[in-house]
């Protein structure tokens, strides 16, 4: 029984190529630590090689790859996880080599999805990586799948269905990516009508264990999932978030970003994170705490420039201030503030910046509307409009006061009963 329950035991294994650049290199294999805690392993050894170019036989030189197979036997360790996406050859070679399971970056990160995604769209997304991941390293492979199932960087598709030919592979791929046209279909179907109604959308984006979960728990009530682990929100997450003034605005916590996110799931969830370019206003969570947030700004920046959303009004969230001791340099930018998701004040004052981005691209219009246009006045109230409204002196109109965006598909409707109706061409309208 105790061997069943006992944490499995790993080395980490990368490449240190001379024109990488060091620090960067160091945050990855950190990160690789940490996914590995977060898929429950404990490391017991980091392995590193200086090298001009990765090995396209062995990823590090075969004598290396010698004494690392002699400290795993010596350790008794149950997987070894390389730092970079293994070539199928690569793997082949590797797994003939040692004793135990052989996995990279990208099978550590897919295990660690498919545990935690929870919806139907995650899933799917999750197994359709998974799938275009395997399929070209099935060849070949033979007894090695024996040792697949039931371990790190083999949950979701499971043994049976990896021993099948590349056929039903291929089968199986085209019913999710089926699936998840439907999905898309609906999403994009949902994202219309939002549009439609101009509700305004907020997306809440940043480096994975930023605090987005925990900021979306506190601003809204949501009950998400809250842990100090890489990637413990998986699936997108929208609630209604009202702001000071009443008005009501839609908040959206993404997956979070990593560096060198394997392509096979920037491909999945790149229909989940396209919901970021319809966002009115993106608030990027920092955890200014880490001591390479600027690295981790750099990485959800080239993210957003990869989406075309790097142009849409941005409001930088430096979160955790509070873990601080002194003060720290903090780049600039156009919209920020530093605060603490656990702190109310901070909270305040977080939705009062937030109120005043969004109020931005609103007019207060006063409106004088006959009593005889009550259908106007309907029209107002069924858009969910900020509105005062009170009766003229004689009682023979309604004066209402709302605030409207001009790009509003009402906004046309209302210039006939506006008191100050806008001037042609002016600049404000």
């Amino acid at each position: 029984m105790n061997d069943i329950n006992k944490q499995q035991t790993a080395l980490l294994v990368g490449c240190l190529l001379d024109q990488r650049n060091e620090e960067r290199m160091r945050l990855s294999l950190e990160e690789l630590g940490e996914l590995a805690r977060t898929a429950g392993v404990d490391v017991l050894d980091v392995i590193t090689q200086n090298r001009d170019r990765v090995d396209s036989a062995w990823y590090l030189g075969s004598g290396k790859i010698q004494e690392i197979a002699q400290q795993a036997e010596e350790l008794d360790v149950d997987v070894i996880i390389f730092n970079d996406e293994l070539s199928p050859s690569q793997n082949r070679n590797l797994e003939a080599t040692f004793d135990c399971r052989v996995i990279d970056r990208t099978q550590l990160i897919l295990d660690i999805f498919a545990g935690r995604a929870h919806s139907r769209e995650g899933k799917i997304q999750v197994e359709l990586a998974q799938y275009n991941y395997l399929l070209p390293r099935l060849a070949g492979q033979g007894n090695q799948l024996s040792r697949l199932g039931g371990g790190i960087g083999t949950r979701g598709p499971g043994e049976t269905k990896l021993e099948t030919d590349r056929r039903h592979i291929r089968r199986r791929i085209g019913e999710l990516k089926q699936q998840m046209d439907e999905v898309v279909r609906t999403r994009n179907l949902h994202r219309e009508r939002r549009k439609k109604n101009q509700t305004y959308q907020i997306a809440l984006v940043g480096y994975t264990n930023a605090g987005k979960s925990t900021l979306l728990n506190r601003l809204t009530e949501a009950d998400i999932l809250e842990e100090d682990k890489l990637f413990a929100t998986l699936d997108p997450t929208t609630r209604q978030l009202e702001l000071p003034s009443g008005k009501e605005v839609l908040l959206t916590d993404t997956v979070g970003f990593i560096q060198d996110l394997p392509t096979a799931l920037i491909a999945a969830f790149r229909s989940t994170l396209e919901g970021v370019q319809e966002a009115d206003l993106i608030l990027h969570v920092v955890d200014v705490h880490h001591p390479d947030f600027e690295v981790h700004m750099e990485v959800v920046d080239k993210v957003l420039k990869d989406l075309k959303a790097e142009d849409i009004p941005q409001l930088v969230v430096y979160n955790k201030a509070d873990l601080l001791e002194g003060s720290r340099y903090l780049p600039r930018a156009e919209n920020s503030i530093q605060m603490s998701a656990l702190h109310d004040q901070d909270l305040k004052n977080l939705l009062d910046q937030i109120e005043g981005i969004v109020l931005t691209g609103y007019n207060m219009v006063e409106l004088i509307i006959p009593m005889e246009r009550g259908d106007v006045l309907s029209m107002l109230h069924r858009a969910g409009l900020e509105m005062e409204q009170e009766y003229s002196e004689d009682g023979t109109a309604y004066l209402v006061n709302v605030r409207i965006r001009p790009d509003e598909p009402i906004f046309g409707k209302l210039i006939p009963f506006m008191v100050h109706p806008p001037v042609q061409n002016e600049e404000e309208w």
